[in-house]
């Protein structure tokens, strides 16, 4: 009984967490290759709309860069991350990012990557642990707006 009120608990907060995205963006998360973001400049204009690789767990946009990005340190200022699904004029979204160093989560994306992108099973151009452990790159976090 306490494992089916917990698996029901589980998938209703996956159902939560996916409602405030539109189901296009929904749908263009789970077979785009890549995702294309922004951030708001302190003078409130938008930077420049860069492509990435990222990762999708049904609950959050997760993908990676260099901590001394500008990206990077609009995020620890406060900017939003604007999202861009499969191109830049693809189905997108405004939400809040926030920067991580958790090195299992880097695991994670790691194999993840190396199932969507065939490059990266090569060891190229995928999310790595040490290099998130040593500080050479961070983990942005985009959770799509309450």
């Amino acid at each position: 009984m306490w494992t089916f009120v917990l698996g029901t608990a589980l998938v209703i907060g996956a159902a939560v967490a996916t409602a405030a995205l539109a189901p296009n963006v929904v749908d263009a998360l789970k077979t785009s290759k890549e995702i294309y973001v922004a951030t708001r400049r302190a003078d409130g204009s938008q930077s420049k709309v860069v492509p990435v690789w990222f990762m999708y767990d049904g609950q959050a946009v997760y993908f990676t860069t260099a901590p001394n990005s500008y990206k990077a340190k609009r995020i620890r200022k406060g900017s939003p991350l604007m999202v861009w699904v499969g191109s830049e004029t693809g189905p997108h979204f405004e939400g809040k990012a926030e920067l991580s160093t958790d090195t299992a989560l880097a695991t994670r994306m790691g194999e993840y990557y190396n199932a969507k992108y065939w490059i990266a099973w090569l060891g190229f151009f995928r999310p790595r642990a040490d290099r998130v452990g040593s500080g050479k790159t961070v983990i942005v976090k985009v959770t799509p707006p309450a």
